[in-house]
């Protein structure tokens, strides 16, 4: 089987993001390290970086909705180089200031920009891509994502330890390369207003985002849905490095890192296979599934004790990662009008943050209460409440379609 072939015959355009999007992961040098950046380099206490990175993930929401509602009505082109471009400007400007102030302030002001550009990606992606298509060139640019990502660390943690003025400066230059690729070969792919003139879900609307939004009810939910996704998969980040660290006591920040290294791999390594297998079947279809690999792989974890143990748990629910990333915003894409495709994909974005706020959150008040160990029963009930919840509306998207398809009279004129 040549599972590259699931990724032949995408317009030349999604090729190039591919190529943006690894550039832009492989030189995020300082995001990856903020919290130790500011704690032990900037000697910011403890409290006042919970502050400042909260600050910075506020900020990064807000510009999600901005860029949303900018690259809908000014350009995907435009929002996107202005954002990539700033953010790059007061990122390079980190690698020349010494006051820790400034330098934070700089910082929020970059995450705001590097949100700003966000929707944009997304609805050039869904410009570009026929509804038979999505799937395979959104998990081209997740895979793109994943390939910048295994490697840049790497980099980034010399640079932190070593020559910390560069790893501001090489974040800055990776940018500025993406924004030239950008420039160069990415045209302006905003739709023409009523380019799709048919009864389909992406046809053109009027009124304002929530007004339409209201018009597609499962969207909403699968939007609700979608955030519970979220907080499940952010525990790999969140209450799983906890979880290792009271296993493997002293080793646990090592196999924590090892175990990402891990995900990162399975990621390039089985994407190709993944697509291959489950492109015939239906966006809800794969998510369901994605819901069952993080019961099975999430779930498992509190009776674990031995590092290949935790290997296999992370390749399970990193499926459900790969399946959950490529389908998601494929869904979101055949129910999003044209002139919305870029505040639609912010919405998603924002459900997705939230989800991992939430995860947080309201898991460490939980985890005080009941313990490490209880944390992965209670996510094993949520993610089979999340699967199921997404077999309900794909249920009803399916009845829904055929009352509609069957009772409706055809206008044969």
């Amino acid at each position: 089987m040549n599972f590259f072939a699931s990724y032949q015959g995408l317009p030349p355009s999604i090729y190039t993001l591919f190529c943006i999007q690894v550039i832009n992961r492989l030189g995020e040098f300082v995001m990856p390290f903020l919290t130790l950046l500011l704690t032990q380099k900037l000697g910011f206490s403890f409290a006042e970086t919970g502050i400042i990175v909260m600050t910075s993930s506020l900020s990064t929401v807000i510009a999600i909705f901005l860029g949303g509602k900018l690259a809908d009505r000014n350009g995907r082109k435009k929002t996107y180089l202005l954002g990539q471009t700033l953010a790059a400007c007061f990122m390079l400007i980190c690698g020349f200031i010494t006051m820790p102030l400034i330098v934070c302030v700089l910082l929020i002001l970059s995450s705001f920009f590097n949100g700003l550009i966000r929707p944009s990606i997304s609805a050039i992606m869904v410009d570009l891509l026929p509804p038979d298509k999505r799937q395979a060139g959104m998990s081209l640019n997740y895979l793109g994502i994943n390939v910048g990502v295994a490697i840049g660390p790497l980099a980034a943690g010399f640079l932190f330890n070593n020559f910390l003025p560069l790893l501001f400066i090489g974040d800055a230059l990776t940018s500025f390369l993406a924004v030239a690729v950008f420039y160069r070969f990415i045209k302006e792919t905003k739709p023409i207003a009523g380019a799709i003139k048919n009864t389909s879900l992406e046809k053109a609307e009027t009124g304002s985002t929530l007004q339409v939004l209201l018009k597609r009810p499962k969207l909403v939910v699968f939007l609700f849905i979608f955030m519970l996704y979220s907080f499940i998969y952010t525990q790999c980040r969140f209450s799983l490095p906890m979880m290792l660290n009271e296993v493997f006591t002293q080793k646990g920040a090592e196999v924590s890192g090892f175990l990402m290294s891990i995900n990162a791999s399975t990621v390039i390594l089985l994407s190709f296979l993944i697509i291959s297998i489950t492109k015939k079947y239906q966006s809800l279809t794969n998510m369901i599934l994605a819901g069952i690999f993080y019961a099975v792989g999430f779930g498992m974890i509190g009776q674990l004790h031995f590092l290949g143990q935790f290997v296999f748990s992370t390749v399970l629910w990193t499926i459900g990662e790969i399946l959950s990333a490529t389908n998601s915003g494929v869904f979101i894409a055949n129910n999003s009008p044209e002139n919305f495709r870029a505040r639609f994909s912010s919405l998603w974005q924002l459900a997705y943050t939230l989800g991992e706020v939430l995860g947080t959150s309201v898991m460490g008040i939980y985890i005080n209460f009941a313990g490490l160990r209880a944390v992965w029963p209670l996510i094993f009930i949520l993610a089979c409440l999340a699967a199921s919840c997404m077999f309900i509306l794909k249920t009803y998207s399916f009845t829904n379609r055929f009352v509609v398809e069957r009772f409706t009279p055809k206008n044969y004129s």
